[in-house]
């Protein structure tokens, strides 16, 4: 039976992708109004992203620290000057990626939605709980998802590890199995559940791959009640 759904934020419930483009734009432009490749810088934040930020998962740095150091790389690879005072400069960049933030369309309809069926729902991410409650209160949405869990509430780990998972359902007091993990990360929020014990649901807005055989995929957060039966009728440990 399931009894609980979490939702990751980035890219699920939250459009990352549109705030860091108008962040990484402005903050470029700013610097080199007509810069040949100020398109791209976009793209090329959000894959120093997934280069920096496991640095941090993993220990070997601090938050901020991998903060600057993809600044810094980002200035390189774009041949624009790198700034002597780094937090100041990524500061800068903050200011303009919260002034963007906003929720997918689909997102507070589908919490209505489930609101009144008696099931929790609530937030697994691995960002930090400051920022992550602060872009939920911005949409709108923090009085609507409880617990908010974050790698501070779940002994350090991060998503994929094992441990994150089985973690979260302790704090909800439910078996894994009685939990759904939707999120936009195949491999943190689909697969990695999935071998934990918990149902993991792939949100593949952007049609970007095929699904892995036996891993629940849906396009739109509209799609997700209508695949909540077959999640209850099967064990997790079986769809991968």
């Amino acid at each position: 039976m399931i009894r609980a759904i979490l939702f990751d934020l980035d890219e699920t419930l939250f459009d990352h992708r549109a705030a860091v483009a108008h962040a990484v734009t402005a903050w470029t432009a700013g610097r080199s109004p007509f810069h040949p490749l100020l398109a791209e810088g976009p793209g090329l934040w959000l894959r120093l992203e997934d280069v920096h930020l496991p640095a941090w998962h993993r220990g070997e740095c601090s938050f901020g620290e991998q903060r600057r150091r993809r600044l810094r790389d980002y200035c390189r690879r774009m041949g624009v000057r790198v700034p002597a005072d780094l937090d100041g400069a990524y500061a800068e960049f903050l200011d303009l990626y919260e002034q963007a933030w906003t929720a997918f369309p689909d997102a507070a309809p589908l919490i209505g939605r489930l609101a009144g069926t008696g099931l929790t729902l609530g937030v697994l991410t691995n960002g930090q709980p400051v920022q992550q409650e602060a872009k939920l209160r911005r949409l709108g949405l923090l009085d609507r998802l409880d617990p908010v869990l974050t790698p501070d509430a779940l002994g350090g780990n991060f998503k994929p590890a094992a441990e994150v998972y089985t973690a979260a359902a302790a704090k909800l007091g439910l078996d894994p199995g009685e939990v759904v993990l939707v999120g936009d990360n195949l491999n943190l929020d689909a697969i990695g559940p999935t071998r934990a014990g918990m149902h993991g649901v792939w949100l593949d807005r952007y049609g970007s791959a095929p699904p892995p055989a036996g891993v629940p995929t849906i396009r739109t957060l509209a799609d997700l009640p209508a695949l909540l039966p077959e999640l209850a009728s099967v064990r997790p440990l079986a769809l991968v």
